[in-house]
């Protein structure tokens, strides 16, 4: 089934226009998604919940931002965004209890599959506090193979160096530990 997505401008905001996805990225053509990390405080640290990929995804067995999505035409970023952690985690949150870090782009361009991808997004990030153990989440299986919280700090360290299979971008996450600084509830 075709998923369309709205056509951005290089504010995020719709132009009227829609493409079907696969071809937004084949084409590289600007679209919105919704990134949600979430966060809990163990023992004076804050963990971040890692979401690791399954096989059938774009950087299989790679750890992740803990809930994220493309945007369905005609959606907005906060629908999106606890939509996904629904489907992908089991999470029923409530609108007010996102905090939003902020917007970025992200631009790259690989090959996955075989096929060429452009990647032109324009995304909103939240993140949610939410202290719940791995094993309480409901995964959805074609998407998540797993999840595992990791202290912030280690986690940006890990991936300025590299030492685990990631595609977490380091920019996003030090948004992530800004907003802990500005918003720092449990």
């Amino acid at each position: 089934m075709s998923e369309f997505l709205d056509i951005v401008n290089e504010n995020g905001l719709p132009t009227g226009r829609i493409v079907e996805r696969s071809i937004a990225h084949l084409e590289g053509i600007w679209h919105r998604t919704s990134h949600v990390w979430l966060l809990r405080r163990k023992e004076e640290t804050v963990q971040v919940l890692l979401q690791k990929r399954t096989a059938v995804k774009s950087f299989p067995g790679c750890y992740d931002i803990s809930s994220s999505g493309h945007i369905p035409a005609g959606e907005d970023f906060l629908a999106s965004a606890l939509r996904e952690l629904k489907e992908e985690l089991g999470i029923s949150a409530k609108a007010e209890e996102l905090i939003c870090c902020g917007d970025r782009t992200i631009i790259w361009d690989d090959v996955f599959f075989g096929k060429e991808y452009h990647d032109r997004q324009y995304t909103r990030v939240f993140v949610l506090w939410k202290d719940m153990e791995e094993k309480d989440f409901c995964l959805q299986p074609e998407e998540v193979d797993g999840v595992r919280w990791i202290d912030l700090e280690l986690c940006i360290r890990n991936v300025k160096e590299n030492l685990f299979p990631h595609c977490i971008e380091l920019p996003e996450l030090l948004m992530v530990r800004d907003a802990v600084t500005k918003s720092p509830r449990q």
